[in-house]
């Protein structure tokens, strides 16, 4: 594996913020060469300012969006960590359903930020569609799931997932009931596809042509932004919400010095976040 000088860390973590907003210290050497390594050697650099200098000089930014997608590869798994999609089935949702039906409307946006290869969304798609059963068809149902990877992206909007990816989260009920084989894989069947979209989006960037959401969920990527950028990336968000809209984080994130743009809200052992009106 190549191994990272100090100087070449610093250079590389400065990119890296500039790109992603990802904060990368000297304790992040491993993580550097065990995912930018492998890149480096395929182009024949032998050393990490040898990758900077021709991801700078790539024109085409195809070394640039590698070096994206290998960073910020994150682990997930459908209904990861359970207790924000526990929350959203006899909470959340809910509420929302009755805040909307009171105002007449019988729509409904939700945001998926950061959302990797899919889980994230397709989880909730399930969710609502137990949840609303025999009503499903009687509302409009919008969600968008962003993440920074192309390829990430790619695979989300595809909605197919290997052995090991489907493996994780899902009863063998969900599997058989909202998923069809493919070939070694399992993809995502249909009615619950078309329930959303997907597109790239730096968080770090102006949300150009966003509609406004009912729901936004940004969970476990804002812990890896310097404390300003958190600040900037949850007003925005808190813009993107509806009246009485719900933001959902990380179970190890607060907002608490970051915005006062919400109220904190807490049901059983789960918190979150509504926009103040």
């Amino acid at each position: 594996m190549l191994k990272i000088k100090p100087a070449e860390l610093t250079q590389i973590a400065a990119y890296v913020k500039d790109l992603t907003g990802i904060v990368l210290d000297q304790s992040k050497a491993y993580l550097i060469e065990s995912r930018l390594g492998p890149i480096a050697e395929e182009l024949g650099c032998s050393t990490y300012l040898q990758l900077y200098n021709q991801a700078r000089a790539d024109l085409s930014k195809r070394i640039q969006n590698r070096i994206i997608d290998a960073i910020t590869t994150n682990e997930t798994f459908f209904f990861r960590d359970n207790s924000p999609f526990e929350l959203l089935r006899y909470k959340v949702l809910p509420d929302t359903f009755d805040r909307l039906s009171e105002s007449g409307r019988r729509d409904l946006k939700i945001w998926s930020a950061a959302c990797s290869t899919g889980q994230e969304v397709y989880s909730i798609a399930i969710i609502l569609k137990e949840l609303l059963g025999r009503d499903f068809g009687q509302w409009r149902i919008k969600m968008l799931g962003t993440d920074i990877s192309d390829a990430a992206i790619a695979q989300a909007s595809y909605g197919r997932y290997n052995h090991t990816e489907i493996s994780r989260g899902l009863t063998q009920a969900q599997l058989q009931k909202y998923f069809n084989p493919d070939g070694t894989y399992w993809r995502i069947k249909d009615e619950i596809r078309i329930m959303a979209s997907f597109k790239r989006q730096n968080l770090l960037q102006p949300f150009i042509a966003m509609p406004k959401f009912d729901i936004i969920l940004c969970r476990n990527v804002a812990i890896y932004f310097s404390p300003e950028n958190r600040k900037i990336l949850f007003n925005r968000i808190a813009d993107q919400l509806t009246p009485g809209g719900i933001l959902i984080i990380g179970a190890s994130e607060s907002l608490l010095g970051i915005s006062e743009r919400y109220e904190r809200k807490n049901y059983l052992r789960s918190i979150f976040y509504q926009v103040k009106t």
